[in-house]
């Protein structure tokens, strides 16, 4: 609509050259909004908690999240400069993310939802040193030190009571691998006094610490820990995507009809690797079988910049 009101300042204005325009269409992304108004709206109507919220496609809101710049270069550089409007999934963005977090990111056990695990069979007071790569793929980062006790926290979803055929976690009477530790048994379940389970009483093999058995058993299932004496205690948010549909307002006409309702969980109180209680702002890591987080400047919280996997591409495929 600018262009015949451009062309006529070029004629009658003393230019030395005529410049030469290059038009390109603008860059949409699915499940989200780039409208400044709509945004705005966001923000002044309280449906986020700022122009920084990590669920916000700004700058700003990028980086508290744990965005990586290095993953919006390589997504920006992945898509053809095209003339006409269109629309990319914001799957392509998250695999960037995801692809670069998994190079750089350093490995870290947290509990987000824990579960109170108590070794029946360990030397009381015992407190062992386990050792653990930072980065599988990069041995030049080096390894930690873990505490293991007979007192620890496993995440909630990896118990089940009665489980399905196909959970290979921990439940009455089976063994599990903790990572870099021992194999253990579940073999007593505490409940509170509404039923709901609180502690698991298990016992550990001594002759399986790292992991494997001298004796060739084999386990199906491996799960993550954090010492209970040794834990530091932080908050976790759990972002999703801001809005339910694809296209934000192509039902009702306003995209704030769409808003996921679901689109962050704070979670309390979750247990977490000592060496995590210095980790610096914005230093991204991945929580073993969780996802990639990063210590927030603002809140203190671990915000999660992805999950491991496309989680939200299956869950709208079961609707």
């Amino acid at each position: 609509d600018h262009r015949p009101l451009y062309d006529w300042l070029i004629e009658k204005l003393p230019t030395p050259a005529t410049p030469r325009q290059y038009e390109f269409a603008r860059l949409n992304l699915t499940h989200t909004v780039l409208s400044k108004r709509v945004l705005t709206r966001l923000v002044t109507e309280g449906h986020v908690l700022g122009w920084d919220d990590p669920r916000m496609p700004t700058l700003t809101g990028l980086r508290r999240r744990g965005v990586p710049p290095a993953a919006i270069r390589d997504f920006v550089g992945q898509l053809a400069v095209a003339r006409s409007d269109s629309t990319v999934e914001m799957a392509m963005l998250d695999h960037s993310i995801r692809e670069h977090l998994n190079t750089h990111a350093e490995r870290r056990m947290a509990v987000l939802r824990p579960l109170k695990v108590t070794i029946r069979n360990w030397p009381a007071g015992q407190v062992e040193m386990l050792t653990a790569q930072n980065q599988p793929g990069r041995p030049e980062l080096g390894t930690r030190e873990i505490p293991f006790s007979g007192a620890l926290w496993i995440e909630r979803d990896d118990f089940m009571e009665d489980p399905p055929r196909k959970f290979f976690r921990l439940a009455p009477g089976r063994e599990v691998r903790l990572r870099f530790a021992y194999f253990v048994t579940c073999e007593e379940v505490v409940k509170d006094a509404a039923g709901e389970v609180v502690e698991l009483i298990c016992s550990y093999d001594p002759l399986t610490r790292g992991g494997d058995a001298p004796d060739g058993r084999k386990v199906k299932g491996t799960i993550h820990w954090v010492s209970d004496a040794h834990a530091h205690v932080a908050d976790a948010w759990l972002v999703d995507q801001l809005f339910l549909s694809e296209s934000p307002s192509a039902a009702t006409g306003d995209p704030l009809d769409d808003l996921n309702p679901a689109s962050l969980e704070v979670l309390r109180g979750c247990r977490l690797e000592p060496s995590l209680a210095d980790a610096p702002p914005g230093a991204a890591v991945q929580f073993e079988r969780l996802g990639y987080f990063s210590r927030d400047a603002k809140s203190g919280a671990y915000i999660r910049a992805i999950g491991l996997r496309d989680g939200w591409a299956k869950a709208q495929a079961k609707g």
